[in-house]
């Protein structure tokens, strides 16, 4: 670890603080119908688009209203996607002759982007064309993320309402989240990284002659419009297989920024929104206490054990393998830990050549998750809240309340049933994959390391982060379809219940505060959450875990091989 390396960190940290107050603030006249700087030009399109889908935007809806909306909405996404895959021979804006996509790589894919996971089981620039790139990968990456934006602002009402038989409009909190804060921030954006050298074109791939006569193609075509969205909107696809790597879509240490405070923006600007619309914006900046402990502790940790180097190999002053010369060790760190911890999935290097220890952050941060996506970080967040709250009210023999809502029998289930929704989906299928030939045949090595691989894709694909230890050759029927069912549990297990909760917690009155009251946003309870995020993680994937990156870690320091 050096000093230049902690500055790097710093300076992301700081720019991503300054920007969580301004960006709140605006999103939550955006999402409360307040005018806004862009409402001149945009309100008149928002009137349109409502007309066109015959959406009355103050008829608002039952939390069950709210979730049919949103699966029909997801389900629809799901077969439009998979339909451009499948005939995207035949279709335009195709230059390099990209034929159908197998069957059931197109399955696998259009549940990952619909869900926001973003898993890329494919070849970026020899699998899609321009078409498909633009008109279904790049839409999803925005709606996707819309919809998760909008199952928050419906917990988030939850807890702001009393008494309330609805939860707001599914239709109107998708369209102001896309037209408002994901679209103009990305028109911005993109032209930063089309400055820096990211491409955005419709050309045809180049072939060029290598020093030695050979011959190399240049895949390039419409990069920096898909780049920005995949990370404001924590979807991580990327256009070329090496993501974020690949030297188009992050050439400079400044696009590294841009995409990292990206991830973390809106993300973190979400609880900035969840304080001001319950009144009291402390209650963000609590939950925000227990976000940057655990993920400055999860930097620290990966960086240190990046920084050791291989005892393995005998290799001391850091492991760089599998990392890019411009980003370094502290980047590819910071960016290891961020996508993760976002539920993003995007990386600027191969977790599979990290240390034990440093794959081992990830992994754990995939499965708690720290932040989580966009909008999905607010609720998922809560749901450790809730816990947290109903297990201090055991601890002192009373009715647990939060922001003035009794947190009952149904919202405990439901809490409950959002927790361990991933986690069955992660251990079951992790289950099956190492021990029929189908999933072992894939994984490229062999022990503790193998069991990882395997570990790490259901872990990515069942909480909606999409990266990938990339030593496992997904892009198999049996991976394709089992990676694409832990995806659609994990998205759908979880955002089920929150919407349940929002809807129990709107329909209840709101309790005075008494002298029993556990406050909420002082240290004790940015500890008490701390403790149960990492208790309820570590107890639901220890067993995983040690039989992954821990047994990995000590035989590696014994010197010992599989």
């Amino acid at each position: 670890m050096t000093i230049n390396g902690w500055i790097q960190i710093l300076i992301f940290v700081g720019i991503t603080l300054a920007l969580i107050r301004p960006l709140g603030g605006y999103i939550t006249r955006v999402m409360t119908g307040e005018r806004t700087l862009l409402s001149p030009v945009l309100s008149p399109v928002e009137t349109l688009l409502y007309r066109a889908a015959g959406t009355d935007r103050d008829r608002e809806q039952h939390w069950s209203g709210y979730m049919t909306a949103m699966l029909v909405f997801c389900a629809a996404g799901f077969g439009l996607l998979y339909l451009i895959q499948r005939v995207q021979g035949s279709l335009l804006l195709n230059p390099a002759g990209m034929g159908a996509v197998e069957p059931t790589s197109a399955f696998n894919t259009a549940i990952s982007f619909m869900t926001n996971t973003n898993w890329q089981g494919y070849v970026g620039e020899a699998t899609m064309s321009y078409l498909t790139q633009m008109s279904g990968l790049t839409v999803q990456n925005f709606v996707s993320a819309a919809v998760g934006m909008a199952g928050a602002m419906a917990i988030i009402r939850g807890f702001s309402r009393a008494e309330s038989r609805t939860v707001g409009n599914f239709w109107v909190d998708l369209t102001r989240a896309t037209l408002y804060v994901l679209l103009p921030i990305c028109i911005i954006g993109s032209l930063v990284l089309v400055w820096q050298g990211v491409p955005q074109n419709l050309s045809s791939y180049t072939v060029a002659t290598t020093l030695e006569g050979g011959q190399q193609t240049i895949a390039q075509g419409p990069v920096a419009s898909q780049m920005m969205i995949k990370h404001l909107g924590t979807n991580g696809g990327g256009f070329f297989n090496a993501n974020a790597a690949h030297p188009f879509e992050n050439p400079t240490a400044l696009t590294n920024l841009i995409h990292l405070v990206s991830i973390f923006a809106v993300s973190l600007a979400m609880l900035n929104v969840f304080g001001r619309m319950v009144g009291n914006p402390r209650q963000g900046w609590a939950l925000l206490g227990v976000i940057g402990v655990i993920v400055l502790v999860g930097i620290a940790t990966v960086y240190w054990a990046e920084s050791a180097g291989n005892p393995a190999l005998g290799i001391t002053g850091g492991n760089m393998e599998g990392k890019e010369t411009r980003f370094g060790i502290a980047l590819s760190s910071l960016f290891a830990v961020v996508t993760t911890s976002a539920s993003t999935g995007a990386v600027n290097g191969m977790h599979d050549s990290l240390m034990p220890l440093g794959g081992l952050v990830p992994l754990f941060f995939m499965m708690i998750p720290p932040l989580g996506g966009i909008g999905a970080g607010v609720y998922g967040m809560l749901i450790y809240a809730i816990v947290s709250i109903f297990i201090a009210g055991l601890m002192v023999g009373r009715t647990p309340e939060y922001l003035g809502k009794k947190i009952e029998g149904r919202e405990v289930k439901m809490a409950i049933l959002a927790m361990l929704g991933p986690s069955a989906a992660v251990l079951a299928l992790t289950a099956i994959a190492v021990v029929v030939p189908a999933g072992l045949s894939s994984l490229q090595d062999a022990g503790p390391h193998g069991f990882s691989e395997a570990l790490y894709a259901f872990t990515s694909a069942a909480n909606n982060n999409g990266s990938a230890f990339a030593g496992i050759s997904a892009n198999t029927p049996f991976y394709n379809i089992m990676l694409g069912l832990g995806m659609l549990m994990g998205r759908f297990l979880l955002i089920v219940p929150v919407l349940a909760i929002a809807g129990s917690l709107a329909a209840k009155k709101t309790v005075p505060v008494s002298v029993g009251t556990l406050p909420t946003t002082g240290a004790l309870f940015i500890g008490l959450v701390i403790g149960i995020t990492l208790i309820v993680g570590g107890l639901t994937f220890f067993p995983a875990l040690a039989l992954g990156p821990v047994v990995e870690h000590l035989a590696m320091t014994l010197g010992q091989t599989f």
